[in-house]
């Protein structure tokens, strides 16, 4: 596993009221659910990334009102025209 060292001021934990775990967790999450929501990474990936099952990386998705499905454009555009 690799590991990564970011530097932080010690104001931004208390701005956000987190310890700085709580803070790199949930900096995990929120970095993959953006990448997931840009089309950029698959859920099986972003669990990976944000260091959660599949499952709960979903939870995650839904709170944030992310949508779990991943249709491009053009895909959507097939399905509407089939019908």
């Amino acid at each position: 596993m690799t590991s990564m060292t970011i530097e932080l001021p010690e104001t931004v934990f208390s701005a956000l009221r987190k310890a700085p775990a709580e803070f790199v967790k949930e900096m995990r999450i929120e970095a993959a659910t953006q990448w997931y929501a840009q089309g950029r990474i698959s859920q099986e990936k972003g669990a990976e990334i944000a260091g959660i099952s599949r499952a709960e990386f979903i939870n995650e998705l839904a709170r944030r009102r992310i949508s779990v499905d991943q249709v491009s454009f053009d895909e959507m555009m097939e399905e509407v025209l089939r019908d």
